[in-house]
C-alpha cells in the first residue's frame, strides 16, 4: 500500500510536469504551421510519387512513458520502407530520438544513415533544426524525403502524419510532366538564378520548415500522450490502493474475530 501511494505521487507529479511543458510547446507548434503551408500550396505534397531513392525521416521521443506514439511512428516507417521497396529502389532511414533508434536498429541497422538523439535537451528553435536539416541533406542522397511524425490535435488525440519533400530534380521532372507542380512555370522569377537553383533553394527551405514543424508537433503529441498515460496510471494506482485497503481491512477484521472467538471459547471452557 505504501509503495503504491509513492508511485501514485510520482505519476501525478509527472502529469503536472508534462502539462506545463505542453503549454510551452503548443503555441510554438501551432505558429510553425504557417511556415510549411505555403510550400504545400506551391510545391504540393505528393506521397504517391514513384522514385528510386527514398529516405524515411522518423521522428520520435528520447524518453518513454508516453503511450504508443513512438511505436506508431516506427510502424509507419517500416510500412513506407516496404511500400517503396523493389529491385531498382532503395530506402534509407534518418532517425531522430532514442525510442525509434532502439526499435529500428533491431531489424534495419544496415539501412540507417543518420541517428540524432537528445534533440529536445534544449528548447527547440528554427536555427537548431535548420542546421540539422542541412546536415541531413549534405550526408544523404535522396529523390524523396518522407518525414514521419505525430501531428498534435488535442491532449488525448494525435494524428500519425507523413510529409513528403522531393528533390529539386524530381520537382523539375514533375513540373514538366504537368499536374500541380506544373503551375511553377506560371510564376515570375526575379534575379539571375536559374530555375534549377531556385528549386534547389526551395527544396532545402521546405525541408527545414517541415522538419521544424514536425519536431514541434511530435513534442506536443509526446507531452499530451504522457499526460494521458500518467493520468491513467494515477487512476489505476488509486484503484489498486482501494483493493489493497479492502483486502487489508478484511484480513485484519478476520484475525480480530478469530482472537475474540478463541478468548470467548477459553472463557466458556473455564466456566464449564
Amino acid at each position: 500500500m505504501k509503495s503504491v501511494k509513492n508511485i501514485q505521487k510520482i505519476t501525478k507529479a509527472m502529469k503536472m510536469v508534462a502539462a506545463s511543458k505542453l503549454r510551452a510547446i503548443q503555441t510554438r507548434a501551432e505558429n510553425s504551421r504557417g511556415l510549411w503551408q505555403p510550400f504545400t500550396a506551391l510545391l504540393g505534397d505528393t506521397p504517391s510519387v514513384d522514385v528510386k531513392k527514398n529516405v524515411v525521416v522518423t521522428i520520435s521521443s528520447d524518453k518513454g512513458l508516453c503511450g504508443g506514439i513512438n511505436s506508431t511512428s516506427v510502424k509507419i516507417s517500416r510500412g513506407l520502407s516496404k511500400l517503396n521497396s523493389g529491385s531498382d529502389k532503395e530506402t534509407k532511414y534518418v532517425i531522430l530520438g532514442e525510442k525509434a533508434k532502439a526499435q529500428l536498429t533491431r531489424d534495419s541497422k544496415k539501412d540507417i544513415e543518420i541517428i540524432i538523439t537528445e534533440l529536445q535537451k534544449n528548447p527547440l528553435n528554427y536555427t537548431q533544426v535548420s542546421v540539422l536539416a542541412d546536415d541531413i541533406l549534405k550526408n544523404v542522397e535522396y529523390d524523396a524525403l518522407r518525414i514521419v511524425f505525430n501531428k498534435f490535435q488535442s491532449v488525448v488525440s494525435f494524428l500519425p502524419t507523413v510529409s513528403t519533400v522531393l528533390s529539386p530534380e524530381v520537382v523539375e521532372r514533375e513540373a514538366e510532366a504537368g499536374g500541380k507542380l506544373g503551375e511553377l512555370d506560371s510564376y515570375e522569377i526575379e534575379g539571375g538564378d536559374t530555375k534549377s537553383e531556385i528549386l534547389q533553394n526551395l527544396a532545402e527551405f521546405q525541408f527545414s520548415c517541415v522538419m521544424f514543424n514536425a519536431v514541434l508537433e511530435n513534442a506536443c503529441s509526446e507531452q499530451g500522450a504522457r499526460m494521458s498515460a500518467m493520468d491513467s496510471s494515477s487512476r489505476n494506482a488509486g484503484d489498486m490502493l482501494d483493493r489493497l485497503t479492502l483486502t487489508y481491512n478484511r484480513t485484519r477484521q478476520a484475525s480480530i474475530t478469530t482472537e475474540l472467538i478463541e478468548i470467548i471459547s477459553g472463557a466458556s471452557a473455564l466456566t464449564g
